[in-house]
């Protein structure tokens, strides 16, 4: 496309081969994805309403799938490309994390459980599972609840630990409500954890909470 389609501004395609990704805002970003627009509605409107819409990159990609279909633009095809840009980066992070030791990228650690937990409309308690060095072997959902409150049993964490053979765990749930702030339950279920998994030397580097676009380190926090 000649950049006088674009009113004198050039295109995402031109722009991100010109000047790198980093020059691109997230509805240039989006558009190169979208590639076409709507009638009477230019891919880059499109890209920018669709962020409006879903409050900006994160929301659109953690969406649901039953939001992405009330979504006008968001066919099938354009829907499954938006999920499998997600699971690119999923994977991409979980790659890098299975190759390096976790703790030494926190923010890496953040971002692959909120990616897994974050948009989840009901809390989920979910396990990283690491060896000797601290690599990720295996993140877990291990229980599921309502909106404030999951049953989580130490015994089973115990028993799925032994199984990988995993030397530490980093814990995780997400808080649905949009808070991250540990509850005293938190903190009273990260100790009990911390005890159990002790006794057979497995020990508990963090438990982090997240939610749609935040999230809270208990370690960091002194909680731990």
């Amino acid at each position: 496309m000649h950049p006088s389609s674009w009113d004198g501004v050039m295109p995402p395609r031109e722009k991100i081969l010109t000047l790198g990704p980093q020059a691109l805002t997230d509805a240039e970003l989006l558009a190169l994805l979208l590639r076409t627009g709507l009638r009477g509605q230019p891919v880059l409107a499109l890209a920018q309403s669709l962020l409006t819409e879903h409050d900006g990159l994160a929301g659109l990609l953690l969406a649901e799938t039953k939001q992405l279909r009330q979504s006008r633009g968001l066919g099938p095809a354009r829907r499954a490309e938006l999920m499998g840009v997600l699971e690119i980066v999923r994977r991409a992070l979980q790659q890098q994390l299975s190759e390096r030791e976790a703790m030494l990228s926190p923010q890496m650690v953040r971002d692959y459980l909120q990616l897994h937990l974050g948009h989840l409309p009901h809390e989920v308690f979910a396990v990283m599972f690491l060896d000797s060095q601290h690599r990720l072997i295996a993140l877990e959902p291990m229980f599921r609840g309502t909106l404030g409150q999951t049953s989580v049993y130490p015994r089973e964490i115990l028993l799925r630990a032994l199984h990988h053979h995993c030397a530490a765990v980093v814990l995780a749930h997400n808080h649905p409500s949009g808070m991250v702030q540990p509850s005293h339950s938190d903190e009273a279920l990260t100790r009990s954890l911390k005890t159990c998994l002790g006794l057979v030397d497995i020990r508990v580097l963090d438990h982090i909470i997240v939610s749609r676009g935040q999230s809270l380190s208990m370690a960091e926090r002194g909680l731990l």
